[in-house]
């Protein structure tokens, strides 16, 4: 356990995701598909569990039921072993018929899970985040400092200060103001272009979170970055850990250091896809020393009939047949049919892409049969009366948007019933 503390993590995964509509229409945002195999939650899953925390609790609100599915079936702890466990834990308005107000309020309305468990330590984090990290380290450098709380920080450009907690720091990392999305802020010391972040990660000394999350209570205040740590900055000792100093093993040199990304947006999360791709990313998903576990997967391996194919992913189960994909993600069982071009697009589960389709700049989210030479992405005017287009030009495709043709896919005389219009038969929600 680390620093000999009995740690208790909550992760924050209510985030309902406006920004990152309509890939949140039917499912919240941490459990918004990511890469070939993954969801968003699974990074911060992983990182306490590599980080030898298992003891979890999983806050969760809104559409939040794929995200349940997908924890049942993909992180299961071992049964025999007490405090190793992931459990989902919904709004109980054990004070109300409130669902959960703020982050804050998220932990006060599951206190007694505090009280029971008994932690040294309790860890606060978000589940909206791709990056890797060692919780461990962070406890140290709380423990080490004789901290009350620790926020995990980051450098951020200051025109983007607004859209995150932004802290001040002493020479001696002790934080001396937070403000929870600020206007305008000062720079950092040393910097005349950045400031200092929240990543949205605390950890607190269990008692002083108790009594933090009961004054909170009496004084109606219901959000750690908005309320509790900045009232805490006078009356306790508060420390930023520099996210820079975590140290990954496995991580290679090409990478990009302290690689974090906070994904809430279209183009952020599309952005993110493709800074894992090509044999020297800037995020490795594939590191033995510290994975990124994903769900499991019974589908076939994926087969490629013939095509052009550069710097992609083909998922299990997908079918790529005389296609052209250049920076192309397929996720489960995609079929790419005949003369079709995928130009840095994002597909998802059981989607078709019908023959001499041209998609460009486009995340096709899943259960999509996509018409043979539709084109998508060419004509952003002619895309926006018919899906939702970000400023950049990313076009999204709803799930379920295109409906299965009534013609069956030739793929079917092969035996091959992945390939079909109709959906695998295979147990993958939204």
């Amino acid at each position: 356990m680390p620093g000999n503390k009995n740690v208790l993590a909550f992760v924050m995964a209510g985030g309902e995701g406006s920004r990152l509509h309509p890939l949140t229409a039917n499912r919240c945002k941490p459990a918004v598909p990511f890469n070939g195999k993954h969801r968003i939650v699974d990074f911060v899953l992983s990182n306490l569990v590599n980080s030898e925390i298992y003891s979890i609790y999983l806050l969760v609100q809104y559409k939040s039921q794929s995200l349940i599915e997908h924890v049942r079936q993909s992180w299961t702890m071992a049964r025999f072993i007490p405090q190793h466990f992931i459990t989902v834990v919904p709004p109980q308005m054990h004070n109300g018929p409130e669902w959960f107000q703020g982050t804050a309020d998220a932990v006060y309305q599951n206190i007694h899970l505090i009280e029971s468990f008994q932690p040294d330590i309790v860890a606060v984090f978000g589940a909206d985040h791709i990056y890797r990290m060692d919780v461990r380290q962070m406890i140290d450098f709380h423990i080490g400092s004789n901290a009350h709380a620790s926020v995990a920080t980051i450098p951020v450009a200051l025109d983007q200060s607004d859209q995150f907690g932004i802290v001040e720091i002493d020479d001696d990392h002790r934080i001396t103001d937070f403000k929870e999305k600020p206007k305008a802020t000062q720079p950092m010391p040393g910097s005349s272009t950045h400031a200092l972040a929240s990543m949205g990660n605390y950890i607190f000394n269990a008692d002083v979170l108790l009594a933090a999350l009961r004054k909170m209570h009496e004084t109606g205040d219901t959000d750690f970055g908005k309320h509790i740590l900045p009232s805490m900055v006078k009356s306790h000792r508060l420390v930023a850990y520099d996210f820079a100093t975590n140290e990954i093993p496995g991580t290679e040199p090409y990478e990009e250091k302290a690689y974090w990304r906070d994904v809430g947006t279209i183009d952020a999360y599309f952005q993110a896809h493709f800074d894992t791709l090509g044999a020297q990313p800037k995020f490795r998903m594939t590191n033995r020393r510290w994975p990124i576990y994903a769900s499991p997967d019974q589908a076939e391996s994926a087969q490629i009939e013939n095509g052009v194919i550069n710097r992609s992913i083909v998922g299990s189960g997908s079918i790529v047949d005389g296609a052209t994909l250049d920076h192309a993600m397929l996720r489960r069982s995609v079929l790419v049919e005949p003369q079709a071009s995928l130009e840095h697009c994002i597909v998802m589960e059981r989607s078709r892409i019908g023959r001499g389709a041209q998609l460009r700049r486009c995340i096709i989210d899943q259960d999509n049969d996509i018409p043979p030479g539709e084109q998508i992405g060419w004509n952003l005017a002619q895309d926006r009366r018919r899906f939702a287009v970000t400023e950049s030009g990313i076009v999204v495709v709803p799930a379920g948007h295109f409906p299965p043709r009534n013609a069956p896919s030739p793929y079917l005389a092969h035996g091959d019933s992945t390939a079909s219009g109709e959906a695998p038969r295979m147990e993958v929600l939204a």
